[in-house]
């Protein structure tokens, strides 16, 4: 005997199978009405040369008819509106004239041409004692602003090339009783606070040459 879900469950079916305009009489396959294009919304399989429910093949007959291009009317490389004649559509190698008209105002403000190329040996590019130029001349590096400021600060520092270069032999990186150099000097190493803090390290100590650790 059929238990209650198994009765209702069967009812649900019967209902939905009663709603279901396809059967085994009437298979939904490749070649039924509703899945050819035959001018109405439900299929869109080709029929007769007809792909499309009927409003894609209306919006395609719309886009064909305003399309400026057919088959009469080809667009390709050698159509005029690819080709850079002056008008806004072809730009082919050069440009619309909107193009043409921007390159022609850039190139009239731009103060380097064929006749006065950029490169490393224009004026523009070379240190010749203005803002343009960087590159080396007679071993000068730089614009104006980068040799002024360089000449600043070699100004300010306590160093000199020859005079007074620093090196592990200049006072300043030896351990002569500053602050400024740690270098060895006959057996003394560190600046004047590290030799004062070591001094008193070693004098708080209480182990010394005579009373090592652990020989206490």
């Amino acid at each position: 005997m059929a238990t209650q879900l198994e009765i209702l469950s069967d009812k649900y079916r019967q209902e939905h199978l009663s709603r279901n305009i396809y059967d085994t009489g009437k298979n939904y396959s490749s070649n039924h009405p509703n899945a050819l294009a035959n001018g109405d919304e439900k299929g869109k399989g080709e029929n007769e040369g007809n792909i499309g429910s009927s409003v894609d093949i209306q919006n395609r007959k719309s886009n064909i008819v305003k399309n400026t291009y057919s088959s009469n009317n080809i667009y390709d490389s050698n159509h005029p509106n690819v080709k850079s004649d002056g008008d806004e559509k072809g730009k082919n190698e050069i440009g619309s004239s909107i193009d043409i008209q921007l390159r022609n105002e850039l190139l009239a403000k731009n103060i380097y041409n064929t006749q006065k190329q950029y490169s490393s040996s224009n004026v523009n590019a070379l240190s010749t004692g203005d803002e343009k130029g960087k590159g080396d001349v007679d071993g000068k590096v730089g614009s104006l602003t980068d040799i002024n400021t360089r000449n600043d600060l070699i100004n300010k520092n306590t160093y000199k090339e020859k005079s007074f270069e620093y090196s592990s032999n200049n006072p300043n990186a030896l351990s002569d009783g500053d602050d400024k150099g740690k270098g060895d000097v006959n057996g003394i190493v560190g600046s004047k606070k590290d030799i004062n803090v070591r001094t008193e390290s070693i004098a708080r100590n209480k182990f010394s040459g005579n009373k090592t650790y652990p020989d206490f």
